[in-house]
């Protein structure tokens, strides 16, 4: 009885500051953290190997909170243990029951869902949008086990929350990669946030799903201490053998130890005033009932000693060596390659240069350029395919890059509309990861829209408006003309501490450039120097604005070409061009509306001046033809449609 006796007695301590800090906050979901309260004792004060003084410590076993909701458990907990915490690493204070009093508020460390960069180390990534944590847990323990490291990852989800699809990806994709290191954690507390759970997430049947996956499913009484660590240590126990792996289905009660808080109706509703003082009463009295009281010490575990090789990183080659290196001179002969080619050799250089780099494709490495990563038998192992499962994909991408990795993560820029969720959570958690959409754009000809990125670039360009805590872009959106500016752009963003999308086309592309252009994250270039006319464009579309430079200077238009290959751009720079040409610009893309016209059309307005926009984007649904070229006549955004919008704007007739 001493053991369980001491754990309720911190059970019971840790869900009465988590009342108060959420009465204190006047939000927050205190009900779902009492159903944790012995979950996390467990977990926090005995199992897991980890220092408080140092949280973040690489060979730290880790636990994710998927449902980040109940996080104020966590902090109670945290703060209970003195868990550093600060926004410099450099200068982590502990966290003290004052500090969890400020939960919520504008500047507290202490946030209303876990976050790592509001000055939480304890925490990998951003939850609490559902269902993505046993993902990132995934991407965690695939580092470690590229590192050498002997860790643990938990990870807590709620039953309502199983509910999402993502968790069965990241369910499969445990078993497709034998990451048994990970323990998936179902809270069953049998209450979501409007009613009772669908009986097909109630705790037999989640047990029944899980087992039928292959995982050993320990069901337990989330609330008996000796339960939940007879679980935990049999999991710890299995991490080396052939057996099945283990996942845990707990049996638990919302509002825990308070009888008034228990039932339908109170999720998200912190108890207040005399509510919070019958509630904590309540506590004191199922302490008492169950003989809580701390006559044995607990001993967090120590973590396993290990560090993984610092990487040596190397120059990677020019875009030239590289072809030369990998047997593809013929590419050179030639003369042109297509971008998403061009960023499978990138990908490949870097996987030489950079021990760090790990690539993740969605079952299409073959269409994406990946597949140049995946058949170098010195790359092999630090490739990764999560098949069709592009959600799971990008948050398994915040796990390994919250672990040190830069993860390089390619599939159609269509599919990864599926894990814009996930790409914004990834974002919220400060990651550093490399996204390429591959077949982007109209350009892509027979297999038509279902195909077809075209929402992509408005989506991911309103990143690219907003800056991070570090001052930095938020994200970068790169569109490169030509292989060359793809391969140096990937160069780039994987030294860039930040998250970076490249939109690459299917169609072989002419070089533009050379080794000895530079590119740079925020840069754009000039193809052409006129007086008329400002042509803006960028990825495949400068090939046809160069068509279109030729028929304009026959109607006797002097026209100049931007290659306008990232976003956020120079403003500055973009419109003292287009004062060169008389303040007439015309921008050219191949997506839908809200991209870069739109980008020039707002520093055009913030800059006040006299200038004219006619932006050219598709304006209608697309459709299956021969080629990329009877795509873009169909869509109005051909060479002859270029010249045609170019007369208008300049009020001309002729063309």
């Amino acid at each position: 009885m001493s053991y369980d006796s001491t754990i309720h007695a911190k059970a019971v301590d840790i869900a009465k500051l988590n009342y108060e800090i959420t009465a204190a906050a006047g939000s927050g979901h205190p009900t779902s953290g009492a159903s944790l309260a012995h979950l996390v004792t467990v977990l926090m004060y005995q199992h897991m190997r980890y220092e408080p003084a140092n949280p973040g410590h690489i060979c730290s076993d880790r636990l994710v909170l998927s449902e980040g909701h109940a996080v104020p458990i966590l902090y109670a907990a945290c703060a209970d243990l003195g868990v550093r915490v600060g926004k410099n690493p450099e200068d982590l204070k502990p966290l003290t029951r004052e500090m969890a009093m400020t939960l919520r508020e504008i500047d507290s460390l202490v946030d209303g869902h876990p976050n790592p960069v509001e000055g939480f180390p304890f925490f990998d990534a951003a939850t609490g949008s559902l269902g993505q944590g046993l993902s990132v847990a995934a991407g965690l323990a695939i580092a470690a086990k590229l590192d050498g490291l002997d860790k643990r990852i938990f990870c807590i989800m709620g039953d309502g929350e199983s509910r999402e699809g993502q968790v069965w990806e990241a369910v499969d994709f445990l078993r497709d990669e034998n990451l048994k290191a990970v323990l998936p954690i179902f809270n069953c507390n049998v209450f979501a946030q409007s009613d009772e759970v669908s009986p097909q997430q109630s705790a037999d049947v989640l047990a029944a799903k899980l087992a039928a996956a292959g995982f050993d499913v320990k069901v337990i009484d989330g609330h008996a201490p000796s339960e939940i660590l007879a679980a935990l240590e049999a999991h710890a126990a299995g991490q080396n053998n052939d057996e099945a792996p283990i996942a845990i289905v707990a049996k638990t009660v919302k509002g825990w130890g308070s009888a008034s808080q228990q039932g339908n109706g109170h999720h998200g509703q912190p108890a207040k005033g005399e509510g919070l003082t019958v509630a904590l009463d309540e506590l004191a009295a199922t302490g008492r009932q169950l003989g809580a009281i701390m006559d044995t010490p607990l001993k967090i575990g120590l973590m396993t000693p290990g560090k993984p090789q610092a990487p040596a990183n190397t120059d990677a080659p020019s875009f030239t060596e590289a072809l030369k290196q990998f047997g593809m001179e013929s590419v050179l002969e030639s003369g042109k390659m297509a971008t998403r080619n061009a960023y499978g050799v990138a990908l490949r250089a870097l996987g030489h240069s950079r021990p760090n780099v790990v690539a993740l494709d969605a079952d299409v490495r073959g269409s994406t350029g990946a597949v140049q990563f995946y058949k170098d038998e010195a790359l092999n192992s630090r490739f990764v395919d999560c098949r069709i499962a592009e959600q799971n994909m990008v948050s398994v991408a915040a796990g390994l890059s919250a672990a040190g990795k830069v993860p390089c993560v390619s599939t159609f820029a269509k599919f990864l509309t599926r894990a814009y969720d996930q790409i914004e959570m990834s974002i919220n958690s400060g990651a550093s990861i490399k996204l390429v959409g591959s077949h982007a754009g109209i350009t892509l000809g027979a297999d038509g829209p279902s195909q077809m990125g075209m929402p992509d670039v408005s989506w991911f360009r309103s990143f690219t408006t907003m800056k991070t805590a570090k001052g930095n872009p938020g994200f970068y959106l790169l569109q490169p003309s030509d292989a060359y500016q793809a391969y140096q752009l990937l160069l780039k963003s994987a030294d860039y501490d930040g998250s970076v999308y490249m939109r690459t086309a299917r169609p072989d592309a002419e070089f533009l450039y050379s080794d000895n252009v530079e590119f740079k994250l925020g840069g754009h270039e000039v193809l052409a120097e006129g007086r008329d006319l400002l042509i803006i464009a960028a990825g495949y579309m400068v090939h046809e604005a160069n068509k279109a430079l030729d028929l304009l200077d026959a109607q006797g238009i002097d026209a100049t070409l931007v290659d306008l290959y990232s976003l956020p751009f120079d403003a500055d720079a973009i419109l003292d061009l287009a004062n060169e040409n008389n303040g007439m610009i015309l921008t050219l893309e191949d997506n839908y509306g809200g991209g870069i016209g739109s980008a020039i059309a707002d520093a055009v307005s913030a800059d006040g001046g006299g200038f004219n926009v006619k932006q050219m984007f598709c304006q209608q649904l697309p459709k299956s033809g021969k080629s990329g070229d009877e795509i873009l006549k169909l869509c109005g955004l051909d060479a002859p449609s270029v010249v045609k919008q170019a007369m208008s704007l300049l009020e001309l007739t002729g063309a």
